[in-house]
């Protein structure tokens, strides 16, 4: 390989439990993963980007002038986006070579462009000689996402890939972007993940029809509530005035206001060691992103039907935005195989094709080293 000077990598990640509640001020429990973007980068004196991949045939060059003119390239529009807002911002971007190495699964629900988007921003901090803020480097991803390709997604995602911490979860209020790390303490049971492998693709999606779903249901409710996001909305208040809101509407405003009373029971099941609670809380949360989000699909349907029906499973839910990607399931240690591999051949048999089940720790978020 070519000799580079640094080797700097962000986090894929998956979400335990809160899912489609970022966007709406929620609190979110997210880990970054083993499973990561590494950028390989030195700088090289011009005022050109040049990317090029481990995986592709491709070499994209970006000059740093122009960076808001590569929204339409296939391969580089994340790494031009975050570039661009980064520059944006009012940091240094310098010209430089970047080799690309992901191994978070595209389309998994895993955040792989929260990965591309931190670990280039991360990277060319370090060729600028700029400390590592992985706050505000997740920040101006959220914002290259949001702005630049067209995804109106939350913090999540680019907070996990910069911020993990390794064996831990993150407690984050996505309204005020603090953060509690919980030890990730699950006595004998594994994490299983599981890709149904029907790739998914945000912008395409239902994803911004969904946040425009609630962001109505926010308005309507706020004439009778003093709130300022639907997440302090509680199930009381919902209860008592969700009859303001009509059909779908309403059912995707009860999913939040719920996955978000799910997430504080979450966080408690953790501070106490009760993962047979956490394994409830994920069946309840699938069960509420089939019927009342409606963000999974056959497929997610299909891999989580699978895992609750095994016996050494406590608890499975789909992980993510939805609509194809991953599962986590709580498995026993004892069972963990004969689970994969019975789950393997259930969803063959019901949807004709595999899964990808993924071996994965939760690590550090954001790391640069010097080669």
């Amino acid at each position: 390989m070519t000799k580079y000077d640094y080797k700097v990598t962000a986090a894929g990640r998956i979400n335990i439990i809160g899912e489609h509640i970022d966007y709406c001020g929620g609190k979110v429990m997210p880990a970054a993963l083993s499973l990561n973007n590494t950028v390989y980068v030195r700088p090289n004196g011009t005022d050109k980007i040049n990317i090029s991949w481990t995986t592709l045939d491709d070499k994209v060059t970006l000059d740093i002038n122009k960076l808001d003119s590569y929204k339409g390239v296939k391969y580089g529009n994340y790494q031009a986006g975050a570039a661009y807002m980064w520059q944006q911002a009012g940091h240094k971007v310098l010209g430089c070579d970047m080799l690309h190495d992901c191994t978070v699964p595209f389309g998994s629900g895993l955040s792989s462009s929260a990965a591309i988007e931190v670990s280039t921003i991360a990277a060319l901090a370090t060729i600028a000689d700029e400390p590592i803020d992985s706050v505000r480097i997740a920040l101006s991803a959220q914002q290259a996402e949001r702005e630049y390709t067209g995804v109106n997604c939350g913090i999540m995602d680019q907070y996990a890939s910069a911020c993990g911490k390794k064996d831990r979860v993150m407690l984050l209020d996505c309204s005020t972007v603090e953060c509690e790390y919980l030890p990730l303490v699950l006595g004998d049971y594994s994490l299983v993940i599981i890709n149904c492998n029907k790739p998914h693709n945000l912008v395409e999606s239902k994803y911004n029809e969904r946040r425009s779903e609630v962001e109505h249901g926010l308005k309507t409710l706020q004439t009778v509530l003093d709130v300022s996001c639907l997440a302090e909305v509680t199930e009381e208040q919902f209860e008592k005035h969700g009859n303001l809101l009509g059909g779908k509407v309403y059912d995707r405003c009860k999913h939040v206001v719920e996955e978000c009373a799910r997430v504080e029971k979450a966080a408690v099941a953790m501070k106490r060691g009760d993962i047979k609670t956490l394994g409830e809380l994920l069946n309840a949360s699938h069960k509420s992103l089939k019927e009342l989000y409606e963000v999974t699909g056959k497929e997610l349907d299909a891999l989580v039907a699978a895992a609750q029906s095994h016996p050494a499973c406590i608890g499975s839910r789909m992980t993510g935005a939805g609509f194809g990607g991953c599962t986590i399931s709580l498995v026993h240690k004892d069972g963990v195989e004969q689970f994969k591999h019975a789950v393997a051949k259930e969803y063959r048999q019901n949807i004709g094709y595999d899964c990808k089940i993924y071996d994965a720790e939760i690590s550090d978020g954001i790391t640069v080293t010097k080669i």
